[in-house]
């Protein structure tokens, strides 16, 4: 599961924390690997007209290829960065999102009037798991796919029980 908690559960003590983040399916070290495998698989017909005018006609389709996808990856990387914390001690529960453009979102409230909220159905996504305290409901996991939401669900219902 793309989150963390701390201390781990199960645990008695009223202060702990949440830590949430996107699933990565590639690492930035297989990264390299991927885009030096893509450009040999890519390359290896290209050696049929090694040194003939038609390499040079295909070349910058190949170099655009490769651009095309470097740039994809990073720009995916980029907007996967996205780390959510909710920390919770016996007052309070605060929740802090550090979005990938650098801003950060935060919302607090008391931790006797906290609840969790799952809307398995008519929210933006399925599953769609929502903090409520105060006077805001705010949303936890966006980008946790539906059945992670919902294993979220049962665990923040036991920790914020306790």
């Amino acid at each position: 599961m793309p989150y963390e908690w701390t201390p781990a559960p199960p645990h008695d003590d009223p202060d702990w924390r949440l830590s949430l983040w996107p699933y990565r399916s590639l690492l930035r070290k297989d990264f390299v690997l991927f885009i030096g495998a893509t450009a040999l698989i890519v390359t290896l017909p290209l050696i049929t007209v090694l040194g003939t005018a038609i390499l040079w006609g295909l070349l910058p389709f190949f170099l655009l290829m490769l651009w095309g996808l470097w740039t994809a990856l990073n720009v995916s990387y980029k907007r996967g960065e996205v780390l959510e914390e909710l920390s919770v001690d016996d007052a309070t529960a605060h929740l802090t999102r550090h979005n990938p453009k650098g801003d950060v979102q935060e919302w607090e409230a008391n931790r006797y009037w906290v609840t969790v909220h799952l809307h398995p159905q008519g929210g933006p996504v399925e599953n769609y798991l929502t903090l409520r305290g105060g006077d805001r409901e705010v949303e936890i996991g966006a980008f946790l796919d539906a059945s992670e939401r919902l294993a979220l669900y049962d665990d923040l219902k036991r920790a914020l029980r306790g």
